[in-house]
Parts: structure tokens; sequence; C-alpha cells
């Protein structure tokens, strides 16, 4: 939830000098770096446009109560034209699109265990390859899965993609047996404090896959290992957890704790994993963006923070919304709350940036990516993703994103950003609309200046 959407921020983003960046303990002391300068006139961010979108979503009964959430971006080796996007769309289930944006399948979302309990509510997606899938005695072959948290049942779903199969290429291989991911039983799921943001990690020395999951209204991250079965299916099992701060101490030496609906706490939703290094990015929606190992080991980091870090709120109960105070000025220049998807963007060279959207401002910010010692995320640039034409909106209120710096054939040789819409046009009254957008990559990395718009 944004704290203060009464007060959005203006259309454009900073673009001054990064933030000293501020080590955090898990008992959430103070940030060492002061709040940094702010511009009255910041300088418009460059905009890009998309190539394609998909059907519009409706969360309401007559659209199946459909609600666009989180892309991945899958390429098929053997033939990169045949490439998928797949994408949560909550009590919609799953969607599998063609790099046209038009529906390949749908699958839905499990029913609810009982009459008084949640359905299926598919939250965020990310992909696994190679992990190998037993078939009877034999080893089996290497397989390409995609995670999805269920946020209704408080479970991981997984999917083995396979362009070759008939009548659709994913088909659920979840083990029966699979866990609850927070919840000791239907009660505390019915709770919904359930599994939310998701992302997955091979660790390259190991080997082993893992999922990363959040869980909503809280500020836990669970660590879990996917494990094969001799029966072809995919089990898990959480090795530990960690909890981020959900209080502060700012640099006037007050405290300071997010605004949200009572008994909530400042949860994660958009994450990623950078291969590179093994080092965990999460949104704090309400905070900013963390760093911490993937292994759940270390010590989180706040990289960068939102603008409205450290502004008191009151919540108001009949508007379900936070009234801001005075803003003391300890907020970051670059994201307003939410901050939301976030995906990495590898170079060929070996550098890597991470996007993340900033749902406040309906913008995008990049952070060049160091590892090993001094490791950062330092601020490269940021971007929007606006109307191509009077039918093919840009993006307002982008919750997931996903990002693939490699050749899909001739509709995106330079690479893909798909981006989720939260208010898709045409809009209908009264109904809320959803959607994603395809954007080609070499227009982003343009508008960063990584190389030049072809």
């Amino acid at each position: 939830m944004t704290p203060f959407r009464t007060a959005r921020p203006a259309a454009a983003t900073a673009v001054a000098v990064c933030a000293a960046l501020a080590t955090l303990t898990a008992a959430a002391p103070a940030p060492a770096s002061v709040a940094p300068a702010r511009q009255d006139a910041p300088r418009p961010l460059p905009a890009v446009t998309p190539r394609a979108e998909t059907a519009t979503l409706y969360d309401d009964e007559q659209g199946g109560n459909a609600n666009a959430d989180d892309p991945a971006i899958w390429r098929n080796p053997a033939d990169p034209d045949r490439s998928l996007v797949i994408a949560t769309a909550k009590e919609g289930g799953l969607r599998v699109y063609d790099l046209d944006a038009r529906l390949v399948q749908s699958l839905p979302a499990p029913a609810a265990p009982g009459p008084d309990h949640a359905p299926g509510r598919f939250n965020n997606v990310d992909l696994v390859h190679g992990l190998r899938l037993p078939s009877g005695r034999a080893p089996g072959r290497a397989t390409d899965l995609a995670v999805t948290s269920d946020r209704g049942h408080d479970r991981l779903r997984i999917h083995r993609i396979d362009p070759s199969r008939p009548g659709g290429p994913l088909t659920d291989v979840t083990d029966p047996a699979a866990p609850r991911v927070f919840s000791a039983g239907q009660d505390e799921v019915d709770e919904q404090a359930t599994a939310y943001g998701l992302a997955t990690w091979t660790d390259r020395r190991s080997g082993r896959s893992y999922a990363l999951a959040s869980r909503r209204d809280r500020t836990s991250i669970a660590l879990l290992e996917l494990l094969p079965t001799r029966s072809g299916t995919v089990t898990y099992r959480k090795v530990r957890s960690l909890d981020l701060p959900s209080a502060f101490r700012l640099p006037d030496g007050t405290a300071w704790t997010p605004c949200g609906e009572p008994g909530e706490l400042p949860q994660v939703e958009g994450m990623v994993v950078d291969p590179a290094d093994g080092a965990l990015y999460a949104g704090q929606e309400d905070v900013g963006i963390w760093r911490m190992p993937a292994d759940l080991r270390g010590k989180p980091v706040l990289v960068d923070k939102v603008r409205e870090y450290g502004v008191p709120g009151t919540y108001d109960e009949e508007s379900e919304e936070c009234a801001p105070g005075t803003d003391p000025g300890f907020g970051g220049t670059r994201i307003s709350a939410d901050v939301e998807g976030l995906t990495l963007l590898p170079e060929r060279n070996g550098g890597r940036y991470l996007l993340a959207s900033s749902q406040g401002d309906d913008t995008f910010a990049a952070y060049a990516l160091r590892s090993g010692r001094g490791a950062r995320a330092g601020y490269a640039g940021g971007f929007r993703v606006t109307a191509a034409s009077a039918t093919l909106d840009g993006s307002e209120f982008c919750d997931g994103a996903a990002v693939l710096n490699e050749p899909l054939g001739s509709r995106y040789p330079g690479g893909l950003l798909v981006v989720q819409d939260g208010n898709a046009t045409p809009a209908q009254e009264g109904r809320e609309a959803t959607g994603f957008k395809f954007v080609d990559l070499r227009k982003v990395r343009g508008a960063l200046g990584l190389t030049r718009t072809e």
C-alpha cells in the first residue's frame, strides 16, 4: 500500500548526486548519512514507448477477478522468436503470452479449500533453469520452471515449461505435499499474512536452486530450497528466514515507523538476485531498496530510500489512507513509494544494472551494481514508459517488471523489458483495468545512455 496517495510526487524525479549509502542492522539503527540535497527544478527523465501490450485484464467477477501483477521472460533457445512471457493475474491465475503479447495459455489459480477460505492468488513469478526432474528411476532431463507465490494458499506453485506441449507450454508439477511457506495452519492462512513477493536463485557453488519469498504485511523473507521428487514433481523446504526492520531511527534522533493499516508492517514485494555475486535486492515498499546475501546469512544494507522515508503519517480508517505530516527531509531523491518491481539488467561487458519501479511517480530508476569489497548500487539514471499512440498507452502505478538482455528473434533482437501497467486503457467505468507492456530493450538502454537507440 502506498502510504500517501493523496499527494503524488511531481512527474519527474530529481537527478542529483546519490546519497551516501547507510548500513542498517536488523535492529534498525539510524542511517549514517544526512538527508540529500533536493532540487527545486528536477530534470525530466527520458521517455520510452512500448511496442506491444497484452489484452486488458479486469479485476471483477465478469473479468474473472484477473489483476496483472508480475511478469517473467522465458527465452526459447531453440527458436527465440517463440519465447514466452509468463505473468501473474492474482485470482485470475497465470497468463502466458507470445512476443506479440497475444495470449498463448491461461491457467487458473487453485480453488479455495472451503467456502470460508480464500482462493488461490498468484502474486509474483520467477524462473529456474535446468532443474532435473526424475522420471521413474531415470535421473530426468534438465527442465526450466516457472515458480509462483500463491498468496491465497501460502504456498509456492511450480510449472514446467515445455513449448512443444500441445495445449500450452506450462504444466503444474507442484508436489501435492508441498508445505505452507509461513503459516502453521489454515487459520493463519485465512489471515493472509502469506507468501507474497518472490525471486529465484541458483547457487553457482552448490548447484542448488532456491526461491526467496516475502510475507504479506510483514517484513519477513524466507529462503526455500526447491527439491525434485522421485515422481517428477517439485516441493521445497524452508532453510532460514530473515526479518527486515519495521521501525527506524532518523538522523535527528527521532524514531519513525512507516504509516499503514493497524497491525500491518512495511512489507517487501519486488525482489531479484544478482547471480554474479549472490546478492538479493529487496524492495521494502514504503522504505527503500535493501541489499543482502541471497542465503540470508549476512547483514542487510539499505542502498536507497524512497522520498517518503521519515515522513510521519496518520492512518484514516474511513479513507483507508495515510495523511502525511511534515517531511523532515531524510528521504531519497530517486524513487517514490511504493518501490515495486525489481529486475536485473546484465550487460555483455560484465556490468549489471538494477531496474526498480518507482510506483509513486510512474518512473523507473536504474542502479549500477558493483560486487566485492565496496559493493554498492549507484544511481545511473531513470526513464518513463509513455504512450506510443492513442491506443497503446504507457505504464502507470507499475507493480512488476522483467528484463532480458538477450536476442529474442526478429521482434526484439536487442532484448525485452516487460512492465505491468496498473491503469490500462481504454478504461471501463467502475472496472479496475491492468495489463503488461512490452518495450524494446534497445530503447531503454538508449535512455540510460548505455548505447545509442537503434
